[in-house]
């Protein structure tokens, strides 16, 4: 969707062709449109599966286009390849994620414990790889961009001085019937009264967009003298470097919990949506309180920068993956496998 970025062009500019365009995304940011949306990717995908008739499909993460790719791959035999399954986190996207588990014929892990979830569901352990996160890996090869004052070329809202200590804010919101025009309220009430500059990304299109999204606008229009620059999207390269250069990192996102951990960035986590994720000692938890969330940004603040933390690193991530790719021919007709475990 162009409003959250034109991501095909990133891709055509790093050199992959484009098979098929689809659109698929209803409007109306609410679970209805959720469900919806995945009935018609549902459809769509089927078509494509079937034009192209290809020998794998590799799926990532937990979003509900994910959930649609992959009823539509195992109904046409097709072999499921999951990244990042086994992870607990909260809202309807851990139950995504445990769902693809369970369709995927080959597994590729970020972690130990995740490892150990995904073969209690009754996956066979050969076909279980714990390679770590490409989110992680693609840290440690992102190009260097020195300066970084583009943030103010993009977006609304303020400019920023971004050669001073400044915030990443991302929070999207949760699925399962919280008030998230509330919560963006509290957060942005916290960002607003600590007074540091902040680059503030734009909600997802999960349930509860429209109420996140509507807070934020409101904000900015009954609101003057803000020290806040709000972002939809960054290529991945200036997003990186934005990241590295943060002294916090607050909201609900999974960064905070993997990249974050790598680069040794505080992190003060809100709210429940990364719930039982396993985390590195630089994210602190709070509840939608401002003042509790101002006292973990100025705590994280005050202790600076973490040691790195590998809980989601593997060296070579992807090249191990197309290692095990190639030589992987498990069965279609998927059983469930009875180990220790179980």
């Amino acid at each position: 969707m162009p409003k959250f970025g034109e991501v095909a062009d990133e891709m055509k500019a790093n050199g992959y062709k484009s098979i098929e365009k689809i659109y698929t995304v209803i409007e109306g940011g609410d679970n209805v449109a959720m469900a919806k949306t995945t009935g018609l990717t549902i459809l769509e995908y089927t078509n494509i599966l079937q034009r192209l008739d290809p020998d794998m499909v590799v799926i990532i993460g937990d979003r509900f286009e994910v959930l649609a790719v992959t009823i539509a791959s195992a109904y046409l035999n097709k072999i499921i390849v999951h990244i990042e399954g086994g992870d607990v986190s909260g809202t309807i996207d851990e139950s995504v994620r445990h769902a693809v588990t369970k369709f995927a014929h080959i597994h590729f892990v970020t972690n130990d414990l995740s490892a150990k979830r995904v073969a209690r569901m009754g996956e066979n352990p050969d076909y279980i790889h714990n390679v770590g996160s490409l989110d992680v890996e693609f840290l440690e090869n992102a190009p260097v961009i020195k300066d970084l004052n583009f943030v103010n070329q993009l977006g609304v809202g303020s400019d920023i001085d971004i050669t001073k200590p400044y915030l990443i804010v991302m929070q999207h919101p949760v699925t399962t019937g919280e008030d998230n025009l509330k919560n963006i309220q509290i957060t942005l009430e916290a960002i607003n009264d600590l007074g540091m500059p902040a680059v503030w990304f734009w909600p997802n299109i999960d349930a509860g967009t429209k109420e996140a999204s509507n807070a934020i606008r409101t904000f900015r229009e009954d609101n003057q003298g803000y020290n806040i620059r709000f972002i939809v999207h960054l290529p991945g390269d200036k997003f990186i470097n934005l990241l590295k250069g943060a002294s916090c990192f607050v909201g609900n996102s999974s960064t905070g919990i993997k990249e974050c951990s790598y680069l040794g960035i505080p992190v003060v986590n809100i709210g429940t949506r990364q719930s039982g994720r396993l985390c590195a000692e630089s994210v602190a938890h709070v509840d939608y309180d401002s003042k509790k969330i101002i006292e973990a940004i100025k705590s994280q603040l005050a202790k600076g920068r973490y040691p790195s933390s590998k809980i989601y690193y593997k060296p070579n991530t992807s090249r191990q993956i197309v290692a095990v790719l190639k030589k992987a021919n498990p069965p279609i007709q998927k059983k469930f496998f009875m180990n220790k475990d179980n």
